[in-house]
């Protein structure tokens, strides 16, 4: 069951896959050298650096939920290699988009390797990535990102609306781009194999939340139904690293949703372009995420609210799917006899000034996390640098990650609602048709 301060539900990704047995919570009184809490991709990748870096230390893995419950297998499946700055190019960012950039394609490559190592089946392609706009303030940006692609020399092709339509089945866009570089996955399938394909010396126990973390030497975690003593700590918790006592005024949750479509007929296939499957950005922050996945599926994202950090009720996102019901049909009006199979929810950890946490946050207790929504192959570079540091190793990775900026600080209740609600909000502003 569930613990109350780390509630879940049965409407993601995971509900797509055959069922697993998850692996039983930790019970009594334990001593590790390391323990790594929360088991997404930042922990996993971190559990399984640390496995490598420590080849005869135990290491305790911990995560509240069932595996792939979480963040890590809500999210809409892009592994990003090139991020996308806002805005006209600035060519005195441009040691910063390659610092972000170098994060995102270490991230990939580990991914890569973990899947192919593993013979991981989740539905991985890398195939690049679209980005397309509609409404005014997106084809804006649509100029100001192919400005920022050449400069950067990422490689890429500019797309016209009939390109955009002949590759994805719809006139919908006006412009698009396709970068090259970046991958696609089913997220929940990608966290259970990394999962199941853990070294031996890594110990993985879900449904065990981390109540109470104390001390530092060694360092207590109090658990529902026992203790650990550690020599060493890793946060791996995200946005919940508040319930814990760190960064409570620095990351929030803003909660998304998304719905997916039954598995489309031969020949509702063939009326979406020439691809066998893709995946679309809007260029505006605010505007729909949408995907025909291997499994031929359409999924799409376009709400995003501040929530209490919490997924939606049943209720919340019967309202969500009729929002997404007029999305989809716009884009694909020859498909909208199809119905959706179910909708879903996912919480992103955000920051004010859209940075990531990494470093120590007191002796023998680190963290990683914040990816503002970038986690699949950000979190994973980050989990994997993390383990380095803690480990005391110096890399240009570890060097990349501790540049990240400090987090703008967020007031207290009643005002971080409020500030929250606002912060999230302003991210729809222009949105227009993209939403």
């Amino acid at each position: 069951m569930a613990h109350p301060n780390f509630p879940t539900d049965n409407h993601g990704w995971a509900e797509l896959l055959p069922a697993r047995k998850p692996c039983p919570p930790l019970t009594g009184s334990h001593r590790f050298p390391w323990v790594v809490i929360g088991a997404g991709l930042t922990g996993l990748a971190c559990a399984r650096r640390l496995a490598a870096l420590h080849p005869n230390d135990e290491i305790a893995l911990l995560d509240a939920r069932q595996v792939a419950q979480a963040a890590s297998g809500r999210n809409s499946g892009f592994a990003m290699a090139v991020s996308h700055f806002t805005g006209p190019f600035d060519p005195a960012q441009s040691t910063e988009y390659k610092r972000v950039n170098s994060i995102n394609q270490a991230g990939l490559d580990v991914l890569r390797n973990c899947i192919s190592d593993g013979h991981i089946d989740c539905q991985w392609r890398e195939e690049g990535i679209y980005h397309a706009a509609v409404d005014t303030m997106a084809v804006r940006e649509h100029d100001n990102f192919v400005g920022y692609l050449n400069a950067m020399e990422v490689a890429h092709t500019n797309l016209n609306q009939d390109e955009v339509s002949a590759r994805l089945g719809t006139t919908f866009y006006k412009c698009g781009v396709h970068v090259k570089m970046g991958a696609l996955v089913q997220p929940a399938a990608l966290v259970q194999g990394l999962a199941d394909t853990l070294p031996s010396n890594v110990h993985l126990y879900e449904q065990c939340p981390v109540l109470e973390v104390t001390g530092n030497e060694p360092v207590s975690l109090r658990l529902n139904d026992g203790e650990v003593r550690a020599d060493k700590v890793i946060l791996a918790t995200n946005y919940e690293c508040g319930k814990l006592g760190f960064q409570r005024r620095q990351i929030l949750g803003s909660t998304l949703a998304g719905s997916f479509t039954r598995v489309l007929t031969e020949d509702e296939r063939r009326s979406l372009g020439n691809l066998s499957d893709w995946g679309v950005l809007s260029l505006h922050g605010g505007g729909a995420t949408i995907r025909l996945t291997t499994d031929g599926r359409i999924s799409l994202r376009n709400t995003a609210e501040y929530h209490g950090s919490v997924l939606l009720s049943d209720a919340e996102l019967a309202k969500r799917q009729i929002i997404h019901r007029e999305v989809f049909e716009k884009r694909f009006p020859q498909l909208s006899d199809v119905p959706f199979e179910f909708s879903w929810s996912g919480v992103e950890g955000v920051s004010r000034n859209s940075t990531n946490f990494f470093g120590r946050q007191q002796n023998n207790i680190y963290m990683a996390g914040g990816y503002n929504g970038s986690g699949v192959s950000r979190g994973t570079a980050f989990g994997t640098a993390m383990a380095e540091y803690a480990s005391g190793g110096q890399s240009s990775l570890i060097t990349d990650c501790l540049a990240s900026a400090p987090a703008t600080w967020i007031p207290p209740r009643p005002f971080l609602d409020v500030g929250a609600f606002f912060t999230v909000r302003s991210r729809f502003k222009g949105v227009g048709l993209d939403r």
